[in-house]
């Protein structure tokens, strides 16, 4: 039997457990949720590099542009309480009459503000599985490309 020498670019950093503990917080904050006008509701949970349990769900507003998503309650939870990365993120989201949600994955403004906050090795779960945020949002534009 061989080994191979170099490890993946990316390795999941949560075993099943963890992901179900995230999972599990994140429909807890989704039935917070504000969401009147589409009765979509989603929630998000994150871990932190320093082992802290960050949580959001989605306010929607009148004003659609200005709705709040779920993970930007969790980057402004990060912020508060201090700062740091972002290392594993899940996503449940659904109809309201849909108990339990399920596993849905960050929209395009999402993706840019959890890169800016856990990088491209952010573990994102959804379907099929967690993934890094690198392949989730490909080429992302950060503060390299500020002058």
């Amino acid at each position: 039997m061989t080994t191979d020498p170099d490890p993946p670019a990316w390795v999941d950093p949560l075993d099943e457990g963890a992901w179900g503990r995230l999972r599990l917080a994140a429909a807890e904050a989704r039935r917070r949720a504000y969401a009147p006008y589409s009765r979509y509701l989603v929630g998000a949970a994150a871990l932190a590099d320093d082992g802290r349990l960050l949580t959001g769900c989605n306010v929607e507003n009148a004003s659609f542009g200005i709705t709040l998503c779920a993970e930007c309650g969790v980057v402004s939870d990060l912020v508060l309480g201090g700062g740091g990365r972002l290392v594993a993120l899940a996503c449940v989201g659904g109809a309201d009459e849909d108990a339990d949600g399920h596993p849905v994955l960050p929209c395009g403004r999402c993706r840019q503000l959890l890169v800016e906050h856990g990088g491209p090795q952010l573990a994102v779960d959804g379907p099929p599985g967690p993934r890094p945020m690198g392949a989730l949002l490909v080429d992302a534009f950060g503060a390299t490309e500020l002058p």
